[in-house]
């Protein structure tokens, strides 16, 4: 994985915790703690919807509205204050303009994504990146649908055909590509070339 990367926590906000979902709270927060340990961005997201949405006109959903649903949840908002960028977004991609310029500016190749829903947020912000030509990843165990296990094995069935099975990881592999000697190289090379 390229050194270049950056790690994603998509909409882990009160709205969208419940039974399937709770679980994910320590497990973002030791992964957001790690991966920033790398000296590697964080961005967060959270969902907003907005009166006359899509959400509300054809599926008839109204919740998300405003705080406290839409606040992230209590444990990662001091990791959010330190993050790259929180990233306010009114669909299911993270895909804003503000998400698009961020990353072009910094350089950013591979994208990282956790949290909630794997189905629908996190599985859309990552077909996203591969059509932008980013590097997509999706943490398995970093992720949950508020829709039961059942729709998030569904999302990565789904996200294994969009973005190929090689993209999904486990937290251990994603941690164990990130120490291996290549990127160590691959950076060392990158500084040397920066300085003739």
């Amino acid at each position: 994985m390229d050194i270049r990367a950056a790690l994603i926590v998509v909409d882990m906000q009160n709205g969208f915790l419940n039974h399937h979902t709770r679980h994910l709270v320590p497990v973002v927060a030791d992964l957001v703690d790690r991966w920033s340990a790398t000296g590697r961005p964080v961005v967060f997201t959270r969902y907003l919807n907005h009166q006359g949405s899509q959400f509300e006109r054809l599926i008839h959903w109204t919740r998300l509205r405003e705080a406290p649903e839409t606040d992230l949840v209590p444990e990662l908002q001091d990791r959010a204050r330190r993050a790259a960028a929180v990233i306010d977004k009114p669909a299911y991609t993270c895909f804003t303009p503000r998400t698009t310029a961020l990353a072009t500016a910094e350089g950013w190749s591979d994208l990282v994504f956790c949290g909630i829903a794997t189905d629908s947020c996190v599985l859309k912000s990552a077909a996203d990146a591969f059509e932008r030509e980013f590097t997509p990843w999706i943490v398995t165990d970093a992720c949950a649908s508020d829709a039961g296990p059942q729709v998030h094995d569904a999302g990565l069935v789904v996200a294994r055909r969009f973005i190929g099975a090689g993209q999904l990881l486990t937290t251990a592999q994603l941690f164990a590509r990130l120490t291996e000697p290549a990127l160590d190289q691959d950076h060392d090379r990158d500084t040397s070339t920066a300085q003739q």
